[in-house]
């Protein structure tokens, strides 16, 4: 419960709530006869007092604090009341500007950017926080952005980010810059003229993935000066978007009558090149994300790879304490017992385009290893037998582990290998062995999820192949292939 009473430089009465959000509350108050706004923001953990307390006085367009200070457990700002917010003005309008109204808004806005740059980033830029105040459209709630990062867990994006504004840097948890209030200019354009914003979501994810791959649809009549300015905001790219004095002085000569022939030509020429980079910022930008992706399921292949090849050589050393070890960098090892040698490799990362010439197989492959169980070459020319171990979506779309499968030459083709079956790794054999059609490779044993925790049966099963190699009784399958394979993968 909040008192109806504000002490700060001056003192208030605090009225009616009249709005508030995720980072604080906003009530009508008075001061005698001067009337204002107060916002009251917790006071979160960890956020230092000095990012809501924001000294702008001489900055253009910006709503001032012509109050501050504590209440109980709240920071409180006043602000003089507004006239209206953009949100509110866009809603009696019908969803969209006119292009002079619409100019109108963003040359204000820019004003306000270009007094700001290189001393605070917004963060935050939407209809609901700017607001029309003594005949200007003044930017409102610096402080509460700054304060909302600051107070916002790195893994979380519920306060520190609006999903229908938010620049793409913004979604991958980079520093914002003066280019990510940009983008979020570009937005405010994008929806005062279409009436709609260019990424619709809704869910959140959704924005993500939009604001990080998808291209705005373009903007329809509208003068191909302005669709391009609004073109060059949305870059994915922020080092490509325009500043914001370079938007103010391009505002002013956006025509608001069509141009000549000439002119309108070379205009339309001009929008199909920005349209064109545009594109090819997207493709950048999902290639880094998908990238950015792959690196941390990589990361991840690391880390459990480690703990089964842990468990695995732990439990042989402890059985056969006789065994010869030896590690080699990048995580290899080899147990050497009597002649058998068995022979965990490190880990190669795999790319999607490495599948040779084959079709590639429906899954995806991130990080492959193999075991490889050696005896010598016995009188049938045997020489043991390897397993192919691969991380991968492979039974599950989009659910990533570790999996067992080994290989064999198809059985219609007199070709012999001196080890049966066999690892591959993932590239063009392999992919003739994964394809739905008959090919000189086949799999010999199913993929077989291996589980971090629930080794039992893996961890045996080799320990038991390394003991009869050891004593000269590993032979060569009874069958092939050794276990049923088909139905165990995607196609």
């Amino acid at each position: 419960m909040i008192d109806t009473q504000l002490t700060l430089d001056r003192a208030w009465t605090i009225g009616e709530r009249i709005g508030g959000g995720g980072f604080g509350q906003v009530y009508l108050v008075n001061s005698g006869e001067d009337e204002a706004v107060a916002k009251l923001v917790p006071k979160a953990p960890g956020a230092d007092r000095e990012l809501l307390f924001v000294n702008l006085a001489d900055v253009r367009n910006v709503v001032p604090i012509i109050d501050s200070g504590e209440h109980d457990d709240y920071w409180v700002l006043i602000m003089p009341r507004a006239e209206t917010s953009l949100r509110e003005y866009l809603d009696s309008a019908g969803g969209s500007l006119d292009l002079p109204d619409a100019i109108e808004v963003l040359k204000d806005v820019c004003d306000a950017l270009a007094d700001l740059e290189g001393r605070v980033v917004h963060r935050d830029l939407k209809p609901e926080n700017i607001l029309r105040l003594n005949g200007h459209w003044c930017l409102a709630d610096f402080g509460i952005s700054r304060y909302a990062e600051a107070t916002t867990a790195p893994d979380t994006q519920k306060f520190a980010l609006s999903p229908p504004y938010a620049a793409p840097e913004r979604w991958r948890s980079e520093r914002a810059t003066a280019a990510t209030d940009i983008y979020a200019v570009g937005v405010l354009a994008y929806e005062m003229l279409a009436g709609r914003r260019p990424f619709p979501g809704p869910a959140v994810e959704e924005y993500r993935h939009q604001h990080l791959h998808s291209e705005p649809p373009h903007l329809e009549d509208t003068p191909a000066a302005f669709s391009a300015l609004v073109d060059e905001c949305l870059y994915k790219a922020p080092e490509a978007r325009p500043g914001a004095v370079n938007l103010r002085a391009r505002l002013d000569r956006v025509p608001q009558a069509p141009h000549s022939p000439g002119i309108a030509r070379l205009e339309d020429a001009n929008r199909a090149e920005v349209h064109r980079k545009g594109g090819a910022s997207r493709e950048q930008s999902e290639a880094r994300t998908e990238a950015e992706r792959r690196a941390a399921l990589g990361d991840a292949a690391q880390r459990s790879f480690e703990r089964i090849s842990s468990e695995l050589r732990e439990a042989i050393v402890s059985a056969a304490p006789s065994a010869t070890s030896s590690v080699s960098r990048g995580g290899s090892w080899s147990l050497r017992l009597g002649h058998a040698e068995l022979r965990l490799s490190s880990i190669t990362r795999h790319s999607p385009d490495e599948w040779g010439g084959w079709d590639p197989p429906a899954f995806d492959v991130v990080s492959h290893a193999s075991l490889n169980l050696r005896i010598p070459t016995n009188q049938y020319e045997y020489e043991g037998r390897s397993h192919s171990l691969w991380f991968g979506d492979i039974q599950q779309a989009g659910s990533y582990a570790w999996f067992e499968t080994a290989f064999m030459i198809s059985p219609m083709i007199p070709r012999r290998g001196r080890q049966n079956p066999f690892a591959l790794d993932p590239g063009e054999e392999a992919a003739k062995a994964v394809w739905s059609g008959m090919a000189e490779f086949q799999t010999a044993w199913p993929f077989t999820p291996l589980i971090v925790g629930d080794l039992g049966e893996f961890v045996d099963r080799w320990a038991g192949w390394f003991a009869d190699a050891a004593d000269g009784r590993l032979n060569h399958p009874g069958s092939m292939p050794e276990r049923q394979p088909v139905g165990s993968w995607r196609r």
